[in-house]
């Protein structure tokens, strides 16, 4: 009798398992999930301007049938996103997730062990849930010190190594270091002006683009 009953129920455990890759095949469509900051959130932008809105154009062009989500907050950290990561994973059930995070830990001087256990964390808790995970670089000004610039910019180069993640090394390239770099930017010097955003998503997009394959 004890026999049957665990035949039986690993009978229906086995259905449930095929209808939900059922279900999972079917739809089909990939869900990217940008977890970020205000350089992710548009934040002094008009709505629809920013990167992550110019990503959803120009999967369009590509026509590649993907859903964005973008879960970005204007001064988060990667201690924030890492908390608000899991019920963002189960909500969403992203098959990618882009983590934007890491420029406001520097700007606290926040310790950089704990910014690159965050994205590890963020990074293992993505992956288990089925993700491939996009890391996007920053860095910091060369006021910091050239020794900390050093180690702040290879905390996203060695959480990318150990979980063989893609990377985008600094988001703000071509923008923070062009020659027009001030004119790039809004008054406060932080965050980069409209103009500054497609060049943003040129730097994610071949990455990304990647891993969508």
């Amino acid at each position: 009798m004890q026999l049957v009953w665990w035949r039986r129920r690993d009978f229906i455990a086995a259905l449930l398992a095929g209808g939900a890759a059922a279900a999972v095949g079917a739809a089909g469509t990939p869900v990217i999930l940008v977890v970020g900051d205000s350089l992710s959130a548009e934040y002094g932008l008009k709505r629809g301007t920013g990167w992550v809105a110019l990503l959803e154009q120009r999967l369009a062009r590509e026509k590649i049938a993907a859903k964005v989500v973008n879960a970005s907050i204007s001064g988060d950290t990667t201690s924030g996103g890492r908390s608000r990561l899991a019920p963002l994973l189960a909500q969403h059930k992203p098959t990618h997730v882009i983590i934007e995070l890491g420029g406001n830990d520097a700007l606290r001087g926040l310790p950089l062990s704990g910014t690159e256990d965050n994205l590890a964390r963020m990074t293992q808790a993505a992956q288990k849930a089925g993700a491939r995970v996009l890391l996007v670089g920053m860095e910091v000004p060369p006021n910091y010190g050239s020794d900390y610039t050093k180690r702040f910019t290879a905390v996203f180069e060695k959480v990318a190594r150990q979980y063989k993640t893609g990377l985008v090394p600094f988001l703000l390239k071509g923008v923070a270091d062009g020659p027009d770099a001030r004119a790039l930017f809004q008054p406060d010097g932080i965050h980069p002006r409209q103009e500054a955003h497609p060049r943003m998503l040129d730097n994610v997009w071949p990455e990304l683009k990647k891993l969508l394959k």
